[in-house]
């Protein structure tokens, strides 16, 4: 099968340097004596993967993954030093903002300058000009000096003039998270345009809703290497998965180390709370939920003496310190008489409504009156909700809810 790209065992190697001068004299010195400490390290290593016509492909990674660095080698910036890397067609790339700019020139030039970059003749440019500046909506910005332009600005331009040179094969980068939304899904629409005319497209995101929607195959790049390969599906899944296990170990030790952080609790501790659990369907310990899973969660504590009508409370806050909910158990009538010894009540919510997010959760206990704090953990327990029951992504919580139409309408699609 013939491949439009080919990439090959490739690796690459930078160096990282250990130390940096703090004083402009010992800088001058090293330069000198060409003894600053380096190490090198593989930004790349023994990467392969293959690219068909007209396929859109998606790279997904955290930060530093190499994936940039990915992209750049295919365009030629840079070459491997290991490996071999095919490419057959014209390329267009849309990577760093404002890469290949010159900030004193203006827009009108800087169009100028990059179409013939890409291969374009002058006649070529002059054909597509207005049509780059039209899509860019910089009609009233073109003569001015892009050192003037915001990075929306910049990124509009950029791939204005990426879009429009007719390439082969088009990379994009993580840059169209810059804008506003409205051009956001404008450069998408035109992203599946090119696609359904059967270009190639290479896709680099931290976005996987967007991955998993316009790509069909992936790999995931980890710390340089392919962590798993695909269809979009299978390494996005994988990628979560690691994402997860990684955010639950980090929730579970925030958890323990909560414990510690006294100036999140008060209280006369006549009653304490002495541990807070999360539990799933079966009664499992967790830290992750998806939405609409069922939620429980188990609230132990200790009175030590009679206590008459005591009121349990919880509250729920968002990681940007929304305030979610703070229900109680004398709102929803449930105040026992009295409790004494040991003991847990339990909160449950049958089908979790939060959207994906990372959470905090508060237990108290109170006099009846609820002017009097027995025992109040504030925010001390985190939990992280994951994609689940719907695709929603954006938001609080999830609303279940059905659309329907009134007049004349054609068929409904997905």
């Amino acid at each position: 099968m013939q491949f439009i790209v080919d990439c090959k065992t490739v690796g690459i190697q930078f160096r990282r340097y250990q130390e940096k001068n703090r004083m402009l004299r010992w800088a001058v010195i090293d330069s000198v004596r060409k003894r600053q400490k380096h190490e090198k390290f593989w930004a790349l290593h023994d990467v392969s993967f293959t690219v068909k016509q007209g396929e859109t492909f998606g790279i997904i990674g955290e930060n530093g993954s190499g994936k940039s660095t990915l992209l750049k080698l295919l365009t030629g910036i840079i070459k491997p030093d290991l490996g071999s890397i095919s490419v057959k067609g014209k390329i267009s790339a849309l990577l760093e903002l404002g890469a290949g700019f010159q900030p004193d020139l203006t827009g009108r030039e800087n169009i100028f300058l990059n179409g013939s970059i890409m291969g374009l003749s002058r006649d070529e440019i002059i054909k597509r000009f207005d049509e780059i500046v039209g899509f860019s909506e910089l009609e009233k910005f073109v003569d001015t000096p892009i050192k003037h332009y915001s990075s929306g600005m910049y990124m509009r331009l950029g791939f204005s003039i990426a879009i429009n040179v007719d390439p082969d094969i088009l990379l994009i980068d993580e840059v169209l998270a810059v804008g506003d939304q409205s051009f956001q899904q404008k450069c998408m629409d035109k992203i599946r345009d090119f696609k359904r005319k059967g270009k190639t497209i290479i896709f680099v995101s931290h976005d996987l809703t967007a991955v998993g929607k316009l790509c069909s195959r992936a790999i995931w790049l980890n710390f340089g290497k392919v962590a798993a390969r695909g269809t979009v599906q299978r390494v996005i899944d994988f990628y979560r998965q690691n994402v997860q296990d990684q955010e639950e170990a980090r929730l579970k030790a925030e958890h323990e180390d909560s414990e510690l952080e006294l100036e999140q609790r008060w209280g006369s501790r006549v009653v304490e709370i002495n541990k807070v659990e999360f539990l799933d369907e079966f009664d499992q310990k967790q830290h992750q939920f998806r939405t609409g899973d069922p939620f429980r969660v188990r609230i132990a504590y200790q009175a030590h003496s009679r206590i008459e009508k005591p009121v349990f409370g919880i509250a729920i806050h968002r990681n940007d310190g929304t305030h979610v909910n703070g229900p109680n158990t004398k709102f929803a009538n449930t105040v026992p008489e009295y409790i004494e010894g040991k003991g847990a009540v339990y909160y449950e919510i049958k089908s979790l409504p939060l959207l994906p997010g990372t959470y905090y959760f508060t237990a108290v206990v109170y006099n009846y009156e609820c002017n009097h704090p027995y025992d109040h953990h504030d925010q001390m327990f985190p939990f992280q909700v994951i994609p689940g029951c719907t695709e929603e992504e954006y938001g609080v919580v999830w609303i279940p809810s059905t659309w329907r139409y009134e007049g004349n309408h054609g068929k409904i699609i997905s």
